[in-house]
């Protein structure tokens, strides 16, 4: 058989194009993750022109990285150069998504997760092979990530626009309920709202020892006394007390058995209380995907992160693109029968459900 004759030479011609794109503006990607760590773009904003000794004085590092690094980033079309290669500028049409002087519009701290999920790549190598999975504390900075992005997607719009998906609930935080949040990782959200809402108590539940202690740093530097954290798996532990409030952000598809913590939030939960869970916003069917904006790089954490950590607990292994309508019918087989879906213009990569008993 003649595989040749039956090719398409544009068709694979662009192909390779596509794929040497690919490489490209991966390779490109680390470097972005990196401007975004060192305040590079955030320096650039709103300057002129300006040349790399200018820049290296301007952030206090080494002016021979942050050379080679601009010419990186004009080779990517990211900033402009001169014709004498001396002088780089970030238009600001640029600009507006590359730094945090844009809350809510940096697309570049996503840029971040590509070199952590990168270091565990011989790990899932080895997942493949033998089965298994890896577990969150080899992760490096991922718990730190994940907390920028959280603070960016939910944090700016917790109170204009995700609390009010819940009528009449600032008005019971403002009186006094209690509230749990699942996964709550760095636990910003709940720091945020034990400050707003004194009158209230909440608690926090995360697997993970290090994110817990800079939350509980937090709670302590700010003096708060209604806000409390607790190291626990919840498939197996049962937080004492009933609910009125339980959120959970992106946090459910990564359990190791989603079923039975959304039968924890069900059994905490009271009679007429709120479930907030902000999860994934795409299809159980990878078909259903193919255009999703973040399709590649949600299946690429899913591989890299959501099914293996899950696994390496024995887990379901859901992944990240578990789906809405896998997500609804766990809510329903959890004893839940009020299921509302929401989106949000800010936030195009999650759906916020709204669930009730």
């Amino acid at each position: 058989m003649c595989m040749a004759c039956d090719m398409d030479p544009a068709k694979a011609e662009g192909f390779a194009g596509s794929i040497i794109e690919m490489i490209n503006q991966g390779a490109l990607g680390i470097l972005v993750s990196m401007g975004h760590q060192l305040g590079l773009f955030d320096a650039m904003v709103g300057v002129p022109p300006i040349s790399s000794v200018e820049l290296a004085a301007s952030t206090g590092l080494q002016e021979r990285y942050v050379r080679e690094w601009l010419h990186a980033m004009a080779a990517g079309r990211i900033v402009e150069v001169d014709d004498s290669s001396t002088y780089f500028h970030l238009p600001q049409e640029h600009a507006q998504f590359l730094s945090r002087k844009f809350p809510g519009d940096n697309l570049a701290l996503f840029a971040q997760y590509i070199p952590v999920l990168a270091g565990v790549e011989q790990q899932v190598i080895q997942c493949f092979k033998q089965g298994g999975g890896v577990a969150y504390e080899e992760y490096g900075r991922f718990h730190e990530v994940m907390a920028e992005d959280s603070g960016q997607t939910i944090l700016g719009a917790l109170f204009d626009y995700i609390l009010p998906l819940v009528p009449g609930l600032r008005e019971k935080l403002e009186s006094g309920i209690n509230v749990l949040d699942i996964g709550c990782g760095s636990g910003r959200a709940l720091v945020l709202m034990g400050e707003t809402f004194p009158n209230s108590r909440f608690l926090g539940i995360d697997l993970c020892a290090e994110p817990l202690e800079r939350a509980r740093k937090a709670v302590k530097d700010k003096g708060l006394e209604n806000v409390f954290f607790i190291q626990a798996d919840l498939t197996t532990f049962r937080p004492e007390g009933k609910f009125d409030f339980v959120t959970a952000f992106d946090a459910i598809h990564d359990q190791a058995r989603p079923d039975l913590v959304l039968a924890t939030v069900y059994d905490c939960l009271k009679e007429d209380g709120t479930f907030l869970m902000q999860d994934i916003d795409a299809s159980e069917k990878v078909a259903n995907n193919l255009d999703h904006p973040f399709g590649r790089l949600l299946y690429s954490i899913s591989t890299l992160h959501c099914t293996t950590v899950s696994l390496a607990q024995g887990g379901m292994g859901l992944g990240t693109m578990w789906g809405t309508e896998q997500a609804n019918r766990m809510l329903l087989e959890a004893g839940f029968h009020r299921v509302q879906e929401n989106r949000l213009a800010h936030d195009p990569m999650n759906c916020y459900f709204v669930v009730g008993k």
